[in-house]
């Protein structure tokens, strides 16, 4: 199983960002992605999370301005992010093999991580 973060940058307050997770090895249609970061001070937390079939689990650190989504012909998924506040800096990572969102995050598989900063 490989998960490949991409889409992490700096940008702006206000400014949008998408991130992508290529997953190989693993069922990917029928696998739960999950949307984690890790922000400095507190702990991992769940963002957002994406079923086989489209439909997402919204906690709420991603709710409102964080949608999640997945290209099962491409292997992916994507996290798009609006209106970034700087508080919203930190590493983000996809997993799979989730078998509950539970807090603190834990899933079998976990990609490398990707940094967004939010600084004007």
């Amino acid at each position: 199983v490989q998960l490949v973060e991409s889409g992490g940058d700096l940008v702006q307050p206000g400014r949008s960002l998408r991130l992508s997770c290529a997953g190989s090895g693993f069922s990917f249609s029928s696998s739960v992605m999950g949307w984690a970061r890790q922000v400095p001070g507190k702990g991992l937390e769940w963002v957002l999370g994406v079923f086989g079939d489209g439909s997402t689990y919204n906690p709420e650190a991603g709710k409102g301005r964080f949608t999640a989504s997945r290209d099962n012909a491409k292997n992916t998924a994507y996290l798009q992010m609006n209106n970034l506040k700087p508080e919203d800096t930190g590493v983000y990572y996809c997993a799979t093999g989730i078998k509950a969102f539970g807090t603190p995050p834990t899933a079998q598989y976990w990609g490398q991580g990707t940094q967004v900063t939010v600084s004007s």
